[in-house]
């Protein structure tokens, strides 16, 4: 069973805008190298087993793609410390960066910016925000050592990971919110798509 609370709380959320510009940051502690880290999210066999089926070349100048889903091209490769790729169009822009922390431990920022964004103000971080929770939850649960036969796929569509993704798509209306970036009637309806994106069937 996941700590729902546990995880949510473990991870510093930001949101912000500039102009057509809305840039969302994520922070978590992971007790593992940086080596450890930069091997589980650049390793297509490692990606699979705790995030999604993933090919590509991982290399400045390479791209990636995920199985159904979002693809982009690497744009800076700095191993073990950071990277930086487009994901799933030319103006949205994913950066992961590694900290050494005491005792063989990482911080990880994790940086996404997207221009045009379909939503007002900052309200768009709903509609990625709670996806990257779940990547950073997936890795937490590799880096704590996964129980075999474990499916991220199927875990995707779990009732626990649905809790999950309710409780954090709550917790990103309440980051937009206090951003003062958008009207309340904005903000609310984002949640309301990001709902039924990562949580359908449940009321916000």
């Amino acid at each position: 069973m996941i700590d729902i609370l546990e995880h949510i709380d473990t991870v510093q959320r930001e949101v912000g805008r500039t102009g057509e510009t809305v840039s969302l940051q994520m922070r978590r502690a992971y007790r593992a190298t940086p080596e450890e880290l930069w091997d589980a999210m650049t390793d297509p066999d490692r990606l699979a087993r705790w995030f999604w089926p993933t090919t590509g070349d991982f290399q400045v100048g390479g791209s990636f793609q995920l199985q159904d889903m979002a693809g982009g091209d690497i744009l800076e490769c700095e191993p073990p410390k950071s990277f930086k790729v487009t994901y799933g169009g030319p103006n949205s822009f994913l950066e992961i960066r590694l900290h050494p922390a005491a005792g063989d431990s990482t911080d990880l920022e994790l940086e996404h910016i997207v221009t045009g964004i379909p939503a007002p103000g900052a309200g768009g971080a709903l509609y990625v925000g709670p996806g990257w929770d779940g990547g950073l939850l997936g890795l937490a649960l590799y880096v704590d050592g996964l129980p075999d036969g474990f499916n991220p796929v199927a875990f995707a569509d779990s009732p626990e990971m649905l809790k999950f993704n309710e409780q954090c798509v709550r917790v990103w209306l309440k980051v937009v919110r206090e951003s003062g970036t958008t009207t309340e009637e904005d903000a609310i309806e984002a949640a309301k798509v990001s709902m039924a994106q990562f949580a359908p069937g449940v009321e916000l």
